[in-house]
């Protein structure tokens, strides 16, 4: 096998699969580099797939979408539940690699496992398990190596109940009581989904509120429902120190309370995945947090070395993740077929109730001096949202008053991550609010609460 290419991928997660992908559909010879025993990154393994997973399973398990139904009662066997919990998780991970490696392999990807380090620019040294060390030399190498959790100090990691965001995916027991370290995005929804599982869980952040890029009604919304599903908040408080005791774990908040916990999960942020790749000795810039510096093109200060996904940061979402390896390549190679990663990003929560949003809430529009009018409609006022028994939903709408004009949708409750996206084709085709009054939906569903907030924005908007 030659050991020249023209593209080579260090990390098989979305990012790098995708960016190998593209410049192999152009004709280019790629090879993926990859340390793990199978591609997919923490999104396959540790991550979007699996949380996801368990979550759905957590739901129907704990018959929590059915806790309000008359005369329905669901007895949960803890030990059963842990069982299922990671059987399913399990089939839909073997399902997804199956795909990859289907779509690795459609495009005449060569997969070369190992671990990976740059030499020069155009070189990659790659370490295997077992095995000869090989170098592959390309025009272009794209580092798409992901993140790993971040451990703050003061906890007991080798601690068995002890767990970061990776490791809560291998636990054996449902424990009875968990406490999270940290509100973001991983540490709510993970929140949410043990205490559908009937898990006493305390949440804990030194944030005023939940999520603070939602806008404040959703994060507001989400809180309550957090809190009448059992859930405690301990905002505007950080954690000292976790210790084993022998009745549990202790965690020793800022605020001088105690918590005595069966379990303890830390979900305190990611650092990048960029140890070990000897970026900095070929020039290539790596912040505090590991995160590689790239422009907008996704080009490091390294000609011909690029880098996407969580490895650059922020925003890290798989599905941004995919757009900027696609990007990346498409300019290290001047293609012309896709030059830029939407700004019009949607944000999807997977917590209980889903939470998603995209384009401008009613405090950022407000910050950039827009006058706005907001729509609201509700699940309960809705037929498919009173069969499915969700009395929390709402989709809300957020106008430019002047132009009338979508600029934001913001959805709760169940199938929030699907809906948004209705509200974003709206917003990329410079829609208004006319646009839903016009559309027919079908009935009942839960779309249909589109033209009603519409019309509940209309009636403040006034006519055209």
């Amino acid at each position: 096998m030659s050991d020249t290419y023209d593209l080579v991928v260090i990390g098989g997660g979305p990012a790098g699969e995708r960016g190998a992908a593209q410049a192999a559909y152009f004709g280019k010879r790629v090879a993926i580099v990859e340390r793990e025993p199978e591609p997919g990154g923490t999104a396959v393994h540790t991550g979007t797939l699996p949380s996801k997973t368990l979550r759905e399973t957590a739901l129907l398990l704990s018959g929590h979408r059915q806790r309000n139904l008359d005369g329905l009662l669901v007895d949960l066997d803890p030990e059963m539940t842990v069982t299922r919990l990671l059987e399913r998780k399990d089939a839909v991970r073997r399902l997804e690699l199956e795909r990859i490696h289907t779509n690795i392999d459609r495009h005449g990807i060569d997969l070369v496992p190992g671990t990976g380090r740059l030499i020069d620019p155009h070189t990659v040294e790659v370490i295997p398990a077992d095995g000869a060390t090989r170098r592959l030399t390309a025009r272009v190498i794209l580092v798409a190596t992901g993140s790993s959790p971040y451990r703050p100090p003061g906890i007991p990691y080798d601690d068995e109940d002890v767990h970061d965001a990776d490791g809560i995916l291998r636990i054996h027991r449902l424990p009875s009581s968990m406490a999270v370290i940290g509100g973001g995005v991983i540490g709510c929804e993970y929140a949410c989904m043990f205490a559908a599982l009937g898990v006493q869980v305390h949440l804990i952040d030194p944030r005023p509120g939940l999520l603070p890029f939602l806008d404040t009604e959703m994060g507001e919304r989400l809180a309550a429902a957090m809190r009448s599903y059992g859930i405690t908040l301990h905002l505007e408080h950080s954690f000292e120190h976790v210790v084993r005791e022998p009745t549990g774990l202790t965690c020793a908040l800022s605020s001088g309370e105690t918590l005595l916990v069966e379990t303890v999960m830390v979900a305190a942020g990611r650092l990048g995945n960029t140890h070990g790749l000897e970026l900095p000795a070929i020039g290539v810039e790596v912040d505090a947090r590991g995160y590689v510096k790239v422009d907008e093109d996704f080009r490091t200060a390294v000609v011909g070395v690029y880098a996407a996904g969580d490895v650059v940061g922020f925003p890290s979402l798989a599905s941004v993740s995919m757009e900027q390896g696609r990007v990346a390549v498409c300019h290290a190679f001047g293609f012309t077929y896709k030059r830029q990663v939407s700004d019009l990003l949607p944000y999807g929560v997977y917590t209980i109730p889903e939470v998603s949003c995209v384009g401008l809430g009613e405090e950022e529009a407000a910050r950039r001096g827009l006058d706005v009018v907001a729509g609201r409609a509700f699940y309960r006022d809705n037929v498919r949202g009173q069969i499915m028994n969700d009395r929390d939903g709402m989709v809300k709408l957020v106008f430019d008053r002047p132009t009338r004009q979508l600029i934001g949708c913001h959805c709760i409750g169940e199938r929030a991550s699907e809906l948004v996206h209705v509200g974003q084709a709206v917003i990329v085709l410079h829609g208004t609010v006319e646009t839903f009054i016009e559309m027919v939906f079908n009935h009942p569903t839960l779309g249909e609460t589109f033209k009603y907030a519409a019309y509940d924005a209309l009636a403040q908007l006034g006519p055209a």
